[in-house]
């Protein structure tokens, strides 16, 4: 072989390796752009459905509400000199004309017992109002009761207070305890 041939040779070589190069390095940037664009719409996506999800449910479990006691009360009752038992808030002249309902979350103990509960307002006035619960659950129930269901109270700017009975004669069993959670004030 001649140096001419060998020349031809090696850049016959050089040529159909560098050509093989360039095609694989021109497939790899187009596969990384389709999985870039891809991974993009897919992200796209997924914030959309999650967008949606996320609207969805704010809007069914949302309220505004003014918490009124945030932890749970017990209210032990035991009806052998005591005729009731009750638990009281101070509203401290709290103006509820901006509220359309009282809500809570109420339990009982003993779930052979049949209790009723008195729920009374009562306004720096002397107006008393109440609504009584029958029936209160043996698991957490959650309450909710319009404030126009309160029919005696007429002026709601100035209330005093909130109070939460059991009576001797709304209770089966004499021995028991309720609980009572989550009390808020709904607009």
């Amino acid at each position: 072989m001649d140096k001419k041939e060998i020349y031809e040779h090696l850049a016959k070589i050089y040529l159909d390796a560098s050509s093989k190069r360039k095609k694989k390095s021109k497939s790899y940037p187009k596969l990384f752009q389709y999985l870039f664009f891809a991974s993009i719409a897919f992200v796209a996506a997924l914030a959309v459905v999650l967008n949606a999800n996320l609207h969805k449910n704010k809007s069914l479990n949302s309220e505004l509400a003014l918490i009124l006691q945030p932890d749970a009360v017990k209210i032990n009752f035991h009806f052998d000199p005591a005729k009731k038992e009750a638990y009281s808030m101070n509203l401290n002249s709290l103006d509820l004309t901006r509220y359309k309902a009282l809500g809570f979350t109420l339990r009982k103990v003993n779930y052979k017992d049949s209790i009723s509960l008195r729920v009374e307002f009562t306004s720096a006035f002397k107006e008393k109002s109440e609504v009584y619960f029958r029936d209160i659950p043996h698991r957490w129930k959650d309450f909710k009761i319009n404030l126009a269901d309160f029919k005696n109270i007429s002026d709601w700017s100035n209330m005093s207070i909130l109070s939460f009975i059991v009576e001797e004669w709304n209770a089966k069993e004499k021995r028991d305890v309720v609980y009572i959670d989550n009390v808020r004030l709904v607009r």
